[in-house]
């Protein structure tokens, strides 16, 4: 069962990982901009710019399913 499924459970896992990622950098970015006090423009493009490269991988997990199918 397991060898059936490998090429699924290796694209979830890596899924997860990037969502994992994503999560720790918004963590990451969200601490450095309290701590240096950054006023609300800097904060909306810093993550403004996290987002878009969020909706890349997104994305591009769409259209690999829209091809695919």
């Amino acid at each position: 069962m397991l060898s059936e499924h490998y090429e699924q459970i290796e694209a979830l896992g890596l899924d997860l990982a990037i969502v994992g990622l994503f999560l720790l950098m918004a963590y990451v970015v969200h601490d450095i901009l309290k701590k240096n006090n950054v006023p609300l423009i800097g904060k909306v493009v810093v993550y403004f710019v996290l987002f878009l490269g969020a909706a890349g991988f997104i994305f591009k997990g769409i259209m690999q399913w829209v091809l695919e199918s």
